[in-house]
């Protein structure tokens, strides 16, 4: 797999890439990357668009000092249809408000690498990392690519690491707070979903853990968990096959039998 610029369309505030009209599927990256991160996934998943979180690759920037709600609803305005919702890491924690907020146009909801009442050791770290973000310098990527990546001398590393070097960097940092200031779906919210909910992440993630997920599959009402073997933050390139033959399963269940 590479991981090439792809051609894009513009849909108001945002860039997509894949079926920017009417999409069946909606892919939400992880903070510092952008829409080809999902390179392996529009390829294998019909009707799929991926897009440029705000403030990342080709997509504007919101106001000053977003909160989690603001990127939920830039990507709820541009979306015509009831869609497969599905995110990476801070795209899981917004693609679970956009089900949670806007359960009409969501058929089902798959959250990848998702956090989920962090303990306060990483509740420290990632907010050490946020306030040492000044929206102005490049964060150097090699501490983040290593907790992705270990020693891996991957090409999935290496477009990350091209992504996170020129991502901009007021959009990082904007991205980055939300992430680090929220704690994942609440309790309640999980309750409350009305959509097929499936909560994968790999075996080997430290920070989105495996027993995150099998929590939170527990409290949605049609949740359930999946845990990649010998995975970790980066699975939906570094295992593309094993997820994407979970995300076809769940894909057609949701999209052949709502609730």
């Amino acid at each position: 797999m590479t991981w090439k610029t792809q051609p894009r369309s513009k849909i108001g505030r945002l860039s997509v890439i894949g079926a920017a009209a009417d999409p069946d599927i909606v892919l939400i990256h992880g903070v510092g990357l952008r829409a080809e991160a999902w390179g392996a996934q529009i390829g294998a998943l019909r009707g799929a668009m991926a897009m440029d979180m705000p403030g990342h690759g080709q997509s504007e920037r919101l106001k000053d000092s977003p909160q989690l709600a603001d990127f939920t609803d830039a990507i709820a305005e541009i979306l015509t249809q009831p869609s497969v919702v599905i995110g990476h890491s801070f795209g899981a924690m917004i693609a679970l408000d956009l089900a949670s907020r806007y359960p009409q146009m969501v058929n089902g909801v798959a959250a990848l690498n998702a956090v989920f009442q962090r303990d306060p050791q990483a509740k420290a770290s990632v907010s050490a990392r946020a306030t040492s973000l000044d929206g102005q310098t490049t964060v150097d990527p090699s501490a983040t690519l290593a907790r992705w990546f270990g020693d891996s001398p991957l090409p999935a590393r290496e477009a990350c690491r091209e992504w996170l070097c020129n991502v901009d960097a007021a959009g990082y940092r904007d991205a980055y707070r939300v992430f680090a200031t929220e704690d994942g779906p609440s309790e309640e919210s999980l309750i409350a979903l009305n959509c097929p909910a499936l909560f994968i992440t790999g075996e080997n993630e430290p920070n989105s853990t495996p027993l995150m997920s099998h929590r939170m599959a527990e409290l949605a009402p049609l949740g359930r968990a999946e845990i990649v073997a010998r995975a970790a933050h980066m699975m939906p390139m570094t295992h593309a096959e094993e997820v994407n033959a979970i995300l076809k399963g769940f894909i057609w269940s949701a999209q052949n039998d709502p609730t």
